[in-house]
């Protein structure tokens, strides 16, 4: 393994100069990038940053859609000895704010965004703006094609060291002010090694880029694992272009969060007309439409297909593998990435996996689940409390709740701050409990309440399923659902009512973080009160309640 990411750009140069790296889309047209022509551009643009500044060590903004020159501006600044802060395209401006002024953001690289109206609000005073090519500003800013121009083929004077600081990472936690967990070199490309193995991701494997750049495990997975494995990168025109252009590119592995396989799951449903359609349809010839969905997807030729992030309901995996589709679980976060994942030959729905190889794993008296491995992040930027909170003895306390089942495979069982006590005082695990509810086919989204309620309230979006169907149909479904949690879970943390949202739940309401995590303390303050009280009525009156928001 090499010590840093500009060790890697400089090997493929050098090997391999001609080979394509990165394919942008842009309605029928491809845009190649060549490792030689990435290279050129990456040290141009670190070329001009040294002009700029004397020392090393500022905070870099970088703010667009995923593209050539989000690459090309991460890794510019990395070969300089700068620390690249990565945002959110769809952060709002209090997020924004604090992040910029938070870490003295010396430099902003803006791409296409679709908050740039609430960013430029908030811009700190004298930050200095750099369009990407193709994007126009308002503000005073400087061109990335007059920057780059007069330093191409030139090389930084810079040389990388494995422990520099390259980033900060900013969580999308679903609590509290984000953290910005730092990353160095070592730190982001001993994951990557250790991942690669497990995954076998092969030499030259293709990579599909879509989720959110600013989100660590698409920085590392496809980004980072492009560059170690010299491997080939397809991005994503936009989510609408989704269906279009996986296809195209027919990764040898692929990510996504639960969220992101529902509106897979969703896409397939509506082209049958329904999921009857779809029973049907595989009863008549599995093989032929599992290959049929595969191809059309664009997963044909995926190796490993991981979900991650969330908690994925064990139904929507037992509906997958239906179509020869297996999505593998696993565990990481920023602050320490892959550690728990599932294998090919060793997989238990449910489960999260086992530990991987170099990995420690402990779990304390309260069963939260502590990872000890190199490659871990140092800490979280100018947070001492917090970072001597999280990072104790080298362990990392990962903040999730899990438990073992007698063959090693790891289950999560929540989050430590996500249980709550019920108004007996006793503890409810919520996650548990959702994904019971959720082998049904007509919720999307789910957020269990009870913090403090005679009973526990089930939060929920209908699929499109859902929708067809009569509010009677829908409710008979629902309620076996609940008879089937309330037979599994003590008394306590029975559910008394189900809340039905008439609005999906987004990013763009604030329900879901980028990473589309639900935010439960949002939940809370969007339907508690009513919970609380339809909560109170089924404890009275001994009958579980429904209710259409």
């Amino acid at each position: 393994m090499l010590s840093t990411y500009t060790d890697y750009l400089n090997q493929w140069n050098s090997q391999y100069p001609n080979q394509v790296w990165l394919r942008e889309r842009n309605g029928d047209a491809d845009t190649d990038w060549s490792w030689h022509q990435a290279h050129t551009e990456i040290n141009a643009i670190a070329c001009w940053l040294e002009s700029r500044f004397e020392t090393t060590g500022h905070r870099i903004g970088l703010l667009s859609r995923n593209r050539a020159h989000w690459y090309f501006a991460d890794l510019g600044a990395c070969a300089a000895g700068h620390v690249v802060v990565p945002m959110f395209t769809t952060a709002s401006s209090e997020t924004a704010d604090y992040v910029m002024n938070f870490t003295e953001m010396k430099v902003l690289f803006v791409g296409e965004t679709e908050n740039w109206d609430q960013v430029r609000r908030v811009l700190p005073e004298g930050i200095l703006l750099i369009a990407l090519p193709g994007v126009e500003l308002a503000e005073e800013h400087l061109r990335w094609e007059d920057l780059a121009g007069p330093f191409r083929g030139s090389m930084p004077a810079y040389q990388c060291q494995a422990d520099d600081l390259v980033s900060l990472v900013f969580t999308s936690g679903t609590t509290g002010a984000p953290k910005g967990v730092m990353q160095t070199h070592s730190s982001n490309l001993i994951p990557i090694a250790r991942f690669s193995s497990t995954f076998s991701m092969k030499v030259g494997a293709r990579f599909f880029s879509y989720l959110p750049l600013a989100h660590i495990a698409e920085r590392q997975v496809v980004e980072g694992s492009s560059l170690v494995n010299c491997g080939e990168v397809h991005f994503n025109e936009n989510l609408g272009t989704l269906l279009r252009d996986l296809p195209l590119c027919r990764p040898g592995f692929m990510f996504g969060p639960p969220r992101v396989w529902e509106q897979l799951q969703q896409g397939i449903i509506a082209q049958f007309g329904s999921q009857d359609a779809v029973d049907a349809a595989l009863e008549a010839d599995a093989e032929a439409v599992g290959k049929m969905i595969r191809e059309k997807l664009g997963l044909d030729q995926a190796e490993y297909l991981l979900t991650a992030a969330a908690p994925t309901p064990p139904a929507l995996i037992h509906w997958y593998d239906r179509f020869g589709i297996c999505l593998m679980e696993g565990f990481g976060q920023t602050e320490c990435m892959g550690p728990i994942v599932s294998r090919k030959e060793e997989r238990r729905i449910g489960s999260i996996g086992k530990p991987t190889s170099g990995i420690e794993v402990r779990v304390t008296e309260d069963d939260e689940l502590l990872v000890k491995a190199l490659g871990c992040s140092p800490g979280y930027y100018n947070m001492p409390d917090k970072t001597a909170e999280t990072f104790v003895d080298g362990w990392v306390h990962t903040g999730d709740k899990v438990r073992i089942d007698e063959d090693g495979f790891y289950y999560i069982t929540g989050r430590v701050k996500d249980y709550f006590k019920t108004i007996q005082g006793k503890f409810v695990a919520p996650t548990p409990i959702e994904n019971i509810f959720a082998e049904n086919p007509y919720t999307e989204q789910l957020c269990l309440l009870g913090r403090g309620y005679s009973k526990t309230t089930m939060t929920c979006v209908l699929s499109a399923i859902a929708l067809e169907q009569s509010r009677d149909v829908v409710e008979a479904a629902l309620l076996e659902r609940v008879k089937a949690v309330d037979i599994e879970v003590e008394k306590h943390a029975r559910i008394g009512a189900v809340m039905i949202s008439a609005e999906p739940w987004s990013i763009d309401n604030n329900v879901l973080t980028p990473t589309m995590k639900i935010r439960r303390d949002m939940v809370e303050e969007l339907f508690g009160e009513k919970a609380r009280e339809l909560a109170q009525k089924s404890a009275e009156t001994k009958q579980i309640l429904f209710h259409w928001c």
